[in-house]
């Protein structure tokens, strides 16, 4: 499936859309299926420590890394693309108890800005189908995890073909129209240098988030019938089919969700 735009623009296109407050309003603040409460089970499973160096590329706002921190005594790194988000996590977290716990970096996932072995581990949840370059990005997860560091990875999978509304520039940037199958991501991330564990269906999580999502823009709708909605009607519109067709696919088994994690050979 080719993207329909050059990669430096789609990069762009999803740092201004999930920093928005808008996209914030529909996802909520972690931006991912399963929530904070998914980030817990992650680390849990990845035996996180008081004092673990964690990376968490394309983290928005930071929502999960503020948690590691504060949960599980990490010392995390929030990367993004997007400024307005990580000026937006920088300001929540100088309110938190955590802070000292926290640095939040502009950067790209294909380039990290990072040494190597820097980290203990590396998460990335609901991003990783965005990448342009995916093998790129998986090399250099392994590129900056130290040997026997971790990898945590939730996003979006398909088991067959879409239907031509979730093949939209939309759908590309909501981590839809991107997705692979699960064997396609632990071939990458093997091919890079991780050993890959079995991956685990959390694909009622997805169910739940587009539940949720299709709610709010159907509230959305009737907000814009009276006074105007925050969203264009014609993007509004485009979210809506793209919302019903998600969940159409989800409950067919087409898309899901998936967990993997990963140990640095």
């Amino acid at each position: 499936m080719t993207l329909p735009i050059t990669a430096t623009e789609f990069k762009s296109c999803c740092a201004a859309l999930y920093e928005s407050d808008w996209a914030r309003a529909l996802l909520g603040e972690s931006l991912h299926p399963g929530g904070l409460s998914l980030t817990g089970q992650l680390a849990d499973m990845l035996a996180l420590q008081p004092g673990m160096r964690v990376l968490d590329v394309a983290a928005g706002s930071g929502a999960s890394a503020a948690f590691l921190a504060q949960r599980y005594g990490c010392q995390v790194t929030a990367l993004d693309l997007g400024v307005r988000s990580l000026t937006r996590g920088r300001q929540q977290a100088a309110a938190g108890i955590a802070s000292s716990a926290l640095t939040y970096v502009a950067g790209d996932a294909e380039r990290l800005p990072f040494a190597d072995r820097t980290f203990d581990a590396v998460i990335s949840e609901c991003a990783y189908c965005t990448f342009p370059d995916k093998p790129a990005a998986a090399a250099e997860f392994a590129r900056v995890v130290r040997v026997g560091g971790k990898l945590g990875f939730t996003d979006m999978v398909v088991t067959g073909a879409l239907p031509e509304s979730l093949q939209t520039l939309l759908a590309w940037i909501a981590c839809i129209a991107a997705a692979q199958p699960v064997a396609t991501y632990r071939r990458q991330f093997s091919d890079a240098g991780f050993s890959i564990a079995e991956p685990l269906d959390k694909s009622a999580h997805l169910l739940d988030m587009v539940d949720t999502v299709r709610s709010k823009l159907l509230a959305l709708d009737v907000l814009s019938a009276l006074k105007g909605a925050p969203i264009p009607a014609e993007t509004l519109g485009e979210a809506k089919a793209m919302a019903n067709a998600a969940e159409k696919a989800v409950r067919a088994g087409v898309l899901g969700y998936a967990l993997l994690m990963g140990e640095r050979l």
